[in-house]
């Protein structure tokens, strides 16, 4: 019996060719073809299966009737700019931040929009009875090539500043980024220097990008740059680095950027979050009197809370900020192109950054869910409660399985460091 498909916080995503397979790819296709009747883009990362599974949904696309354009290597919001300009629904392939030897299949609705819950639901649907193809090899469709173009066009439109008096290194995590951040930094006239925009199929987010930022840190301090940025493989994320190395993550981010467009005057209403959200974040935003509507983690989540609330600004820690005036969904190389646009009207970013906010001792770990115990995390928590004498008001811990991998995490937070400190080495013994 074959199990149904179901979606997760972001579409689909397990081992490639085991849980991802063409089959589901191409089932895929033939389900978006029944729920949409627009022009269906596709783009895909820099995965070795990646490709493959993308023939594979473009060939359920047309036998399910529908009107597939291939984008080729392509990032995730820019399928939903495109599809945005050009008046369809999008299909990526890519499996974002994990290695290589996984995958995914996500699905963008009419003009590159986070699906809602119930066209979500009628996709998975029409997947799930979708009959399998009759052949395992798929025909070659031409790539459009002048959808990277169109988008490097729209991103230079939307932060078009003079970026000449900045030195900026960018990590392209041998992703999709790799395909388009050199004509896009190109046209800004910053000094650049890019690492990591060499995929072979294998090396997507290995050693590199938003998730492991140590050869950023690097780079950035040994050309002594002003600035580095770092994204993740499918590019809707960014991390980003000052110039004295700090990591300066996506809470970070909206800080700045909430506090520069509350001064500007066009911030638009308040901030959407996420549970994982450093307090330090919701008290200098506070402190600010700007709103702030917290959601459990997920981008589609903080995206879905704009909508419902008509604000225009939100965002997670891992970097992924969304700019409601300017784009359907998260961008990494638009929220880099803006951030480098205010240093270069606020100063440098370890300075601005410094002065915006204090930031809340707070550690996060990932813990295999074969291994995990949640009554022993508890266990530990409420005994440091007992021996530091803190109250659960200054303190919080967050367990919660994770969307896209078979992980729990663990975050826990206090105004106390030391109470951070030996919860961090209790539970790293106990799971290293």
């Amino acid at each position: 019996m074959v199990m149904p498909v179901r979606f997760g916080t972001d579409g689909i995503r397990g081992r490639a060719s085991d849980e991802i397979t063409t089959d589901i790819a191409y089932r895929l296709g033939c389900a978006v073809a029944t729920v949409f009747s627009v022009p269906i883009f596709v783009g895909y990362d820099t995965r070795e299966s990646s490709p493959t599974l993308a023939a594979a949904v473009l060939a359920g696309l047309s036998d399910g009737g529908a009107q597939g354009v291939n984008l080729g290597f392509f990032t995730t919001p820019g399928v939903a700019v495109i599809a945005q300009q050009r008046g369809g629904a999008g299909i990526v392939v890519s499996a974002s931040h994990n290695p290589y030897y996984d995958n995914g299949l996500k699905v963008l609705g009419v003009g590159g929009a986070k699906l809602d819950h119930a066209t979500e639901a009628a996709v998975e649907s029409a997947l799930n009875v979708a009959e399998s193809p009759t052949s395992k090899e798929f025909a070659a469709v031409e790539i459009d090539e002048s959808a990277e173009h169109d988008y490097v066009k729209h991103l230079r439109e939307l932060a078009p500043s003079d970026l000449s008096s900045l030195s900026i290194v960018v990590d392209c995590a041998n992703g999709a980024a790799s395909h388009v951040a050199h004509e896009l930094f190109d046209s800004t006239g910053a000094t650049l220097t890019i690492i990591h925009d060499e995929p072979n199929g294998r090396n997507i987010n290995e050693g590199s990008g938003s998730t492991h930022v140590e050869s950023l840190v690097a780079a950035v301090r040994d050309i002594g740059a002003d600035l580095g940025l770092a994204f993740d493989g499918d590019a809707d994320r960014l991390i980003a680095v000052d110039s004295e190395g700090t990591v300066r993550d996506g809470d970070d981010l909206m800080v700045l950027f909430a506090l520069d467009r509350l001064e500007r005057g066009v911030l638009g209403g308040g901030v959407v979050v996420t549970s994982m959200s450093n307090l330090g974040l919701k008290r200098a935003l506070d402190a600010a009197k700007v709103e702030i509507e917290e959601t459990d983690v997920g981008d589609r989540n903080v995206l879905l809370a704009l909508e419902e609330k008509s604000w225009i600004l939100g965002g997670e820690q891992s970097g992924h900020v969304i700019f409601r005036d300017l784009a359907p969904t998260g961008d990494g190389l638009l929220t880099g192109l803006l951030l480098a646009e205010l240093i270069v009207r606020r100063g440098p970013l370890a300075e601005v950054a410094g002065g915006a906010w204090r930031r809340v001792p707070q550690e996060l770990f990932s813990v295999s869910l074969e291994h995990f115990s949640d009554d022993v995390v508890q266990e530990i928590f409420n005994e440091l409660l007992e021996v530091y004498g803190v109250e659960r008001s200054d303190v919080r811990l967050l367990v919660r399985p994770s969307g896209t991998e078979p992980l729990v995490r663990i975050m826990i937070e206090a105004l106390n460091a030391e109470f951070v400190e030996v919860f961090s080495e209790r539970l790293t013994s106990l799971y290293a």
